[in-house]
């Protein structure tokens, strides 16, 4: 198959997604029909805060993005590239831009506020409630598992023995020189003394070099949020400049790499700086390092795409290689939709339009563009990601490494073919730093969320401070208290690692996407708006999400038989209330969208 072929469709499908069905979500909605935005009408010049479109986008897209268009496709082509194709395209075009452009717009008509708000106007208090619970442990999830990625991306202490050429004295030169003309030149160099001596791989040397350019663009994101929301600079000077920095940032990290540092400094360096991101004005570090962020991911996407249309990559994948998978070990329903994750729906993409977007819209229309494109151009490196792995794969074999590995491999293979051999390990390192910064991003915007969220389960209002509650629950909803609570248990869980928390993740984050359907539903049934197009997307995630959950049980139970260990309970656990507090809420939902009870 023609990576071109493949990327073309892909493309084509999805601009006429966003152009068609975007348009008529549009009409039915009635998107740009409301007064003022939240952003303007509450502004409190820390989480309400009107953003132009372009640096919305740019923080929507790098908080929604994370570890999942890359991740799912490459974990998901176990099946061929096919059913992903199929999934990422359709899922995305008529599931995920949709969950998005809605959950965005509810929360705009609700005042900027949470999806468990819009639950308890919608559905009833004791949802509201459950739904809350729900999301603080996804969300948990969430910080634990991009938190032990960022930290991976940093971590530079992996070493290797490399071979060397012992240096030849002067008296060896001599004696070599007296030897026997006859003698080959192979033999010269076998009788030639070799050593060994340690290096850094050139893994580690990308994680020191995606380590420092992400500390030093720390201080770049701080000074551009502060020359244009303080000082009203010039948009258009201050992005040139802006940039300019980040390519700035990339060349002394690729000259300066830190190297050595091992992954517990980095967990209490990466930990300690979401508290401080969290709880700090989204205009000082928030809002103008997404922004600048976004140019490093849109480059990245674009740099991929011309490495497809130029070097027409072939994908070896087979089309489908069974329901089973490559292996016959694994089950296309449900694992295929739950793995492809963010790159065709995801519930974590609905709490960021209701959580950090909605605070930041600046008029009402700029949702289409912000909720439903930004979850299309994530369909588009799900593709790119695809058409990696799909042309890496070889000999009936899918490529080892990490899908970071994976992916920057395959895009810097194709690059390294345009441009010439000496620019792989530049671009494998930017490829690097790029996927680091999707992650860094999505850590602590979940971070931010997770804090609205425990908040609101003590005040009773998405953000609020805690002045009309008093006692434990006023100490409790303290946003520092807040932060700080879910920082330390991120920190916790990420310890297990990413590969212990990755799958329970995907099964939670796709079931909070059905709940957060289930919610607009109702929402718009309510006010008497078309509902229809939620309907099946709701009850098919429900369907897939439970079943994986279910298998989750099960596969944990059978670990702890055997052998119990923390990571197996603490999946166990998690599966159990997830299971139990979906269950609970589609109930009560589904009573309200067919009819047997109503919300006023």
């Amino acid at each position: 198959m023609s990576g071109i072929v493949l990327l073309l469709i892909g493309l084509v499908a999805l601009v006429l997604g966003y152009v068609l069905y975007g348009g008529w979500l549009v009409k039915k909605w009635g998107v740009g029909e409301g007064p003022d935005t939240p952003a303007h009408t509450m502004n409190d010049g820390k989480d309400y805060v009107p953003a132009k479109a372009p640096v919305l986008l740019g923080h929507h897209f790098s908080s929604i993005a994370g570890a999942g268009p890359i991740n799912g496709p490459i974990q998901a082509a176990i099946f061929g590239w096919l059913p992903v194709f199929l999934w990422v395209v359709i899922g995305g075009i008529f599931f995920g831009a949709v969950h998005d452009f809605g959950s965005l717009f509810a929360s705009v008509r609700h005042g900027g506020k949470s999806v468990g708000y819009i639950i308890e106007k919608n559905v009833g208090a004791r949802a509201k409630t459950l739904f809350l619970i729900f999301a603080y442990l996804v969300l948990l999830l969430v910080v634990a598992a991009f938190g032990s990625i960022v930290i991976g991306t940093f971590t530079s202490t992996a070493m290797e023995e490399v071979a060397v050429e012992a240096p030849a004295t002067e008296e060896a030169a001599a004696d070599e020189a007296a030897a026997d003309e006859a003698a080959t030149d192979e033999a010269a160099e076998e009788a030639a003394p070799v050593e060994t001596q340690k290096v850094y791989t050139a893994a580690a040397k990308a994680n020191g070099s995606t380590a420092t350019t992400s500390l030093l663009f720390i201080i770049v994101a701080m000074v551009f949020g502060f020359f244009v929301y303080r000082k009203n600079a010039p948009m258009a000077v201050s992005t040139i400049l802006g940039v300019a920095g980040i390519i700035i940032c990339i060349i002394i990290g690729l000259k300066f790499p830190l190297m050595g540092v091992n992954a517990d400094v980095w967990m209490l360096v990466v930990f300690a700086y979401i508290f401080v991101a969290s709880i700090a004005p989204v205009w000082i570090l928030l809002q103008p390092r997404d922004y600048l962020n976004s140019f490093l991911l849109y480059g990245m996407i674009v740099a991929a795409v011309i490495g497809v249309f130029f070097t027409n990559p072939t994908i070896n994948l087979p089309a489908f290689t069974g329901f089973g998978g490559i292996n016959g070990n694994s089950q296309l329903f449900p694992v295929l939709f739950i793995t492809v994750a963010c790159g065709a729906i995801s519930g974590f993409h609905s709490l960021v339009g209701s959580g950090t977007s909605s605070k930041q819209l600046d008029r009402e229309k700029d949702a289409k563009i912000i909720g439903y494109g930004g979850m299309l151009i994530e369909c588009a490196l799900a593709i790119i990601a695809l058409i990696a792995v799909g042309m890496l794969f070889k000999d009936g074999a899918m490529p080892k490494g990490t899908p970071v590995n994976v992916f920057a491999t395959g895009v810097a293979t194709m690059l390294s073919a345009l441009l010439g051999d000496a620019s792989y390990t530049v671009a494998y390192n930017i490829i690097t730093l790029a996927f680091s910064a999707f992650c860094l991003t999505s850590l602590d915007t979940a971070t931010r969320l997770a804090r609205y969220m425990f908040q609101e389960f003590f005040v009773g209002e998405d953000g609020a401070e805690a002045v009309n509650v008093a006692g434990w629950r006023k100490f409790l909803a303290n946003p520092y208290v807040a932060t700080l609570i879910t920082v330390v248990v991120g920190a916790l869980l990420a310890r297990g690692g990413y590969a212990a928390i990755w799958p329970l993740f995907g099964a939670a984050n796709q079931l909070l996407a059905a709940l957060a359907l289930l919610a607009l539903a109702a929402w718009l049934g309510n006010i008497g708006k078309s509902n229809g197009m939620l309907i099946f997307p709701m009850l098919f995630m429900l369907v897939a999400t439970l079943s994986s959950l279910v298998i989750t049980i099960k596969n944990q139970f059978a670990i702890i038989t055997t052998a119990a260990t923390s990571a197996a309970w603490l999946q166990l656990i998690f599966a159990v209330l997830l299971v139990v507090l979906a269950v609970l809420l589609a109930i009560e939902g589904c009573q309200t969208i067919f009819g047997k009870k109503k919300k006023a």
